[in-house]
C-alpha cells in the first residue's frame, strides 16, 4: 500500500505545460522581440523546467534572470515571480517593484513588467 503522503504530494507536484503550450509562451516571446525589440540588442530568451517558464532577457550580449512564471492550466493565468538579485531567487510575494502593474498573468504582461524593473 503506497505511504498517503507521498500519493499527495505526487498529485500536487508540478506538471509541465503541454507542448502547444510551451509553443505557444515561445511563438508569444519571438512576437514580442520582434514587435517591442526589434533592432534594439535586446530580447527575451525562453526556457522551460516543470511547470515553469523563465524569461531571461539578453541585453547586448548579457542575459540576466528577469522572471520566472508557472503555468496553471490557462495561456493567460501564469503566475509570476520576479527574481531578486539581491537575494539571488525568484519571488512570488514580492510586488514593490517598477513594472509590478504590467502583470496581468500574460507572458507579454510579464515581459513589459521586466523590462520596467530591469530597465536594459
Amino acid at each position: 500500500m503506497p505511504n498517503s503522503r507521498a500519493s499527495s504530494r505526487l498529485l500536487s507536484s508540478p506538471t509541465a505545460p503541454p507542448a502547444e503550450v510551451c509553443l505557444h509562451a515561445e511563438e508569444a516571446v519571438a512576437r514580442f522581440n520582434e514587435r517591442q525589440l526589434h533592432g534594439t540588442g535586446i530580447e527575451y530568451l525562453v526556457r522551460f523546467q516543470g511547470a515553469y517558464l523563465y524569461l531571461d532577457r539578453c541585453d547586448y550580449g548579457r542575459t540576466g534572470r528577469i522572471c520566472r512564471l508557472k503555468y496553471t492550466g490557462a495561456l493567460d493565468g501564469w503566475e509570476f515571480a520576479i527574481f531578486k538579485y539581491s537575494s539571488d531567487r525568484y519571488d512570488p510575494d514580492e510586488w514593490m517593484f517598477p513594472g509590478a502593474g504590467a502583470v496581468d498573468g500574460t507572458i507579454e504582461g510579464a515581459m513589459i513588467a521586466g523590462l520596467d524593473a530591469y530597465p536594459a
